[in-house]
Protein backbone atom coordinates (compact mmCIF):
# COMPACT_ATOMS: atom_id res chain seq x y z
CA UNK A 1 0.00 0.00 0.00
CA UNK A 2 1.53 3.50 -0.99
CA UNK A 3 1.25 6.12 1.10
CA UNK A 4 1.48 9.80 0.28
CA UNK A 5 4.77 11.53 2.28
CA UNK A 6 2.20 14.33 3.89
CA UNK A 7 -0.38 11.26 5.26
CA UNK A 8 2.57 9.21 6.53
CA UNK A 9 3.68 12.44 8.63
CA UNK A 10 0.19 12.89 9.78
CA UNK A 11 -0.14 9.48 11.08
CA UNK A 12 2.94 9.71 12.82
CA UNK A 13 1.61 13.22 14.50
CA UNK A 14 -1.27 11.18 15.54
CA UNK A 15 -3.72 13.38 13.47
CA UNK A 16 -5.06 10.49 11.19
CA UNK A 17 -5.60 7.51 12.24
CA UNK A 18 -8.01 6.04 9.42
CA UNK A 19 -7.14 5.02 5.34
CA UNK A 20 -9.73 3.93 3.01
CA UNK A 21 -8.66 2.24 -0.26
CA UNK A 22 -10.73 0.53 -3.28
CA UNK A 23 -9.05 -2.09 -4.39
CA UNK A 24 -9.16 -5.59 -6.32
CA UNK A 25 -6.74 -7.36 -3.40
CA UNK A 26 -5.59 -6.14 -0.30
CA UNK A 27 -2.00 -5.91 0.58
CA UNK A 28 -1.99 -5.51 4.52
CA UNK A 29 -3.82 -7.80 7.04
CA UNK A 30 -5.24 -6.63 10.03
CA UNK A 31 -2.97 -7.44 13.20
CA UNK A 32 0.28 -6.47 10.41
CA UNK A 33 2.74 -3.97 10.19
CA UNK A 34 3.21 -1.67 7.21
CA UNK A 35 7.33 -0.55 6.53
CA UNK A 36 7.15 2.95 4.99
CA UNK A 37 9.29 6.19 5.02
CA UNK A 38 8.84 7.51 8.30
CA UNK A 39 8.38 4.41 10.49
CA UNK A 40 6.13 1.46 10.72
CA UNK A 41 2.53 1.63 11.11
CA UNK A 42 0.16 -0.85 12.94
CA UNK A 43 -2.47 -1.97 10.81
CA UNK A 44 -5.21 -2.54 13.30
CA UNK A 45 -8.34 -3.04 11.80
CA UNK A 46 -9.87 -3.52 8.41
CA UNK A 47 -13.35 -3.14 7.44
CA UNK A 48 -15.49 -4.08 4.39
CA UNK A 49 -17.75 -1.38 3.69
CA UNK A 50 -19.13 0.92 1.29
CA UNK A 51 -17.89 3.71 0.44
CA UNK A 52 -21.22 5.60 1.33
CA UNK A 53 -21.39 4.48 4.31
CA UNK A 54 -18.26 6.63 5.20
CA UNK A 55 -19.58 9.22 8.23
CA UNK A 56 -18.27 12.50 8.46
CA UNK A 57 -16.68 11.82 11.51
CA UNK A 58 -14.76 9.11 10.05
CA UNK A 59 -13.61 11.32 6.91
CA UNK A 60 -11.99 13.62 9.03
CA UNK A 61 -10.03 11.07 11.04
CA UNK A 62 -8.86 9.92 7.44
CA UNK A 63 -7.67 13.88 7.25
CA UNK A 64 -10.37 15.07 5.28
CA UNK A 65 -11.85 18.61 5.93
CA UNK A 66 -15.07 16.89 5.35
CA UNK A 67 -17.26 14.40 3.49
CA UNK A 68 -17.02 16.54 0.78
CA UNK A 69 -13.72 16.49 0.57
CA UNK A 70 -13.51 12.51 1.04
CA UNK A 71 -16.02 12.07 -2.05
CA UNK A 72 -13.90 14.39 -4.44
CA UNK A 73 -10.39 12.28 -3.38
CA UNK A 74 -12.84 8.72 -4.35
CA UNK A 75 -13.16 10.37 -7.49
CA UNK A 76 -9.92 9.98 -7.85
CA UNK A 77 -9.01 6.83 -6.89
CA UNK A 78 -8.69 3.78 -9.42
CA UNK A 79 -11.01 1.54 -9.20
CA UNK A 80 -11.69 -1.53 -7.61
CA UNK A 81 -13.99 -4.29 -6.09
CA UNK A 82 -13.31 -3.69 -2.76
CA UNK A 83 -13.51 -0.80 -0.33
CA UNK A 84 -12.07 -1.06 3.04
CA UNK A 85 -11.63 1.31 6.20
CA UNK A 86 -8.38 0.91 7.54
CA UNK A 87 -7.40 2.01 11.13
CA UNK A 88 -3.81 2.09 11.60
CA UNK A 89 -1.26 3.59 13.75
CA UNK A 90 2.33 4.25 14.33
CA UNK A 91 4.99 2.68 15.96
CA UNK A 92 7.98 3.90 15.29
CA UNK A 93 11.21 4.30 13.29
CA UNK A 94 12.90 0.90 13.06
Amino acid sequence: MLLKRELLECIKAGKVDLIFRRWNRPTVKAGGTLKTKVGLLAIKSITDMSPDQVTEAEARRAGFADLAAFRRWLDTMKAGSLFQRIEVGYLGEE
